[in-house]
């Protein structure tokens, strides 16, 4: 029985239709990487995924690792018979040794294949992580910090108290090797304490804003061809889906001050490829934030550019409009009818 939008998922997988289990897998996945993965299917499974997956609401953490935990599993047997793997490993151990000693090999097999220290830490947000350790002694911090990805490192030391970083940063310059053991005694004792809020900040929504955010990083062939379906059905959803999504075109409601912030980061020949399919209105606007001297060197690129294929062009406009998103996002330039982009100070 098909679910109806925003019906309250169950907790057991079991029950779910493999349609919702698609949408579930592409909501754990960065989206980039689900974007990818629709490049793949044919239109009208897009369609229905897509639909799915704005329409999903809230799904439980526990749900969401059992979908991807039965996906891994299938793919792990379907590939059974062409690719080694630790499960490949585990039926070969079982068969030649006792299955204690199997099992106890294994397990060590299966903790340098897949452990890093402090790899848990991975799924909590830099604030929630912050708020637990910044009491922590500061050899226990530079520890922590150690095995950290660095840009999350950096968030955490910014978030601490002066001196704390100081005396953080000494340690970590001044670390060399740790004993295992008290590696995994501090692991031990932080897991336990951050359980709660790793479930909490690992817990993702589907819906449209995810929709928005999928399509985005998809190629403009792909987004056409999912939106024109999907307004057959429900212009409504579409209709929603684009007041959050940001296209090359968008570009016409940055002001002219966010223009020239963008052209500072843009070189003139890819901007002419950008530019080639561009609306008249759009290309007026971006060259009028230029000197009439480099205006008239890009109207001229594209005078005599000659014929380009459509996906360079797309190419071209997806990394300025990746540009626009970035500066957006650090507060450089405002985008009309984003957010509290409308609001005046």
């Amino acid at each position: 029985m098909a679910r109806r939008p925003h019906e309250k998922l169950p907790s057991n997988p079991a029950e779910l239709e493999g349609l919702t289990k698609a949408a579930i897998l592409l909501l754990t996945l960065e989206p980039p990487k689900a974007s990818a993965i629709l490049k793949s299917m044919t239109t009208d499974s897009v369609e229905e995924v897509t639909r799915e997956l704005a329409g999903l609401g809230r799904v439980p953490v526990e749900l969401q690792r059992a979908v991807v935990e039965e996906f891994y599993s299938t793919a792990v047997a379907m590939q059974y018979a062409s690719e080694g793997s630790l499960d490949h490993a585990k039926q070969l151990l079982s068969e030649a040794l006792d299955p204690q000693l199997a099992g106890k090999i294994m397990q060590q097999i299966q903790t340098q294949v897949q452990r890093t220290p402090f790899s848990f830490l991975q799924r909590a947000e830099s604030e929630n992580l912050l708020t637990f350790i910044q009491d922590e002694h500061p050899q226990t911090i530079a520890l922590i910090v150690c095995h950290l990805p660095h840009h999350k490192a950096s968030e955490i030391l910014v978030g601490l108290p002066s001196q704390k970083q100081i005396a953080v940063i000494k340690r970590i310059a001044n670390m060399e090797q740790t004993n295992p053991q008290v590696i995994r005694d501090v692991e031990k004792g932080l897991e336990s304490r951050l359980s709660n809020v790793l479930v909490q900040s690992t817990e993702k929504m589907g819906g449209i804003s995810t929709v928005a955010e999928v399509l985005n990083l998809a190629d403009r062939a792909t987004e056409k061809t999912i939106m024109e379906g999907l307004e057959v059905e429900d212009p409504d959803l579409v209709e929603q889906i684009r007041r959050l999504m940001f296209v090359f075109e968008d570009i016409l409601l940055v002001d002219d001050r966010g223009i020239q912030s963008v052209l500072k980061e843009v070189d003139n020949e890819e901007l002419s490829l950008a530019l080639k399919t561009a609306s008249e209105e759009l290309q007026n606007k971006i060259l009028g934030n230029m000197s009439e001297r480099a205006a008239a060197l890009i109207r001229e690129d594209m005078e005599f550019m000659g014929p380009v294929r459509v996906s360079d062009v797309e190419s071209a406009q997806q990394r300025i409009v990746d540009i626009v998103r970035r500066l957006e996002e650090a507060g450089e330039i405002i985008i009309q009818g984003r957010g509290d982009a409308d609001l005046v100070v």
